[in-house]
């Protein structure tokens, strides 16, 4: 008998992955999210706004130097299903 594996659906996706991954030690601005990904603008907006949508990424917006900033942090939710999903890997790669 084999096991199903359910990967969270807010992991099938690489981007969100790497997202999420810059957040766990803290949050970062859409700038420092860009540099960490390599992703284009509007990539990076729409998976943060899925991560959002998920519950697992909050947003804040601020003035700097009269210029928008945008911060991002995991939420404890997104935390903790990242965790799971990290453990869950390592299950599978034990049972190997």
């Amino acid at each position: 008998m084999t096991d199903t594996i359910k990967i969270p659906k807010a992991f099938t996706s690489e981007l969100r992955i790497v997202l999420i991954s810059a957040l766990i030690n803290g949050e970062k601005t859409f700038s420092e999210l860009k540099k960490i990904s390599q992703a284009t603008d509007g990539n990076i907006s729409t998976q943060l706004s899925k991560l959002e949508e998920y519950g697992y990424v909050k947003s804040s917006k601020e003035f700097e130097n009269k210029k928008p900033k945008t911060t991002y942090s995991l939420t404890e939710k997104g935390r903790d299903d990242f965790e799971n999903y990290v453990m869950m890997l390592a299950a599978i790669i034990k049972r190997s």
